[in-house]
């Protein structure tokens, strides 16, 4: 019991660093199924087909390459669908978040 507690929490961290990092290094994230050439889902594809609409350059994260990295980004944004957008180290939503927010307006101004 005691060991499978340790696996969590040394588990969790590495994780939670990776995330981190990978927020740090690129201003617009797309957490997501597949990649942003190939993505495996609708949602996932109606995500990248509004940020390509709108021209941003962002970084794609197949969640799917990493069971760990799919759970821990749930938890890290307190989020429980992929895909997820972060724009300056921010959750902004999931794809009807973006699709409503690109129909306001709101997506782009946020991520000039």
């Amino acid at each position: 019991m005691t060991a499978s507690g340790v696996n969590q929490s040394t588990s969790q961290t590495p994780i939670k660093e990776k995330i981190q990092s990978i927020l740090q290094q690129n201003r617009v994230v797309l957490f997501m199924k597949g990649t942003p050439q190939y993505p495996l889902c609708g949602f996932s594809a109606r995500a990248c087909a509004i940020l390509d609409d709108l021209d941003v350059p962002f970084h794609g994260v197949n969640v799917l390459e990493d069971e760990a990295l799919r759970a821990g980004i749930k938890e890290f944004g307190n989020w429980p669908t992929i895909p997820q957008l972060y724009v300056n180290q921010k959750l902004v939503g999931g794809s009807d978040i973006m699709t409503e927010m690109y129909q306001t307006g709101e997506l782009q101004e946020l991520v000039k």
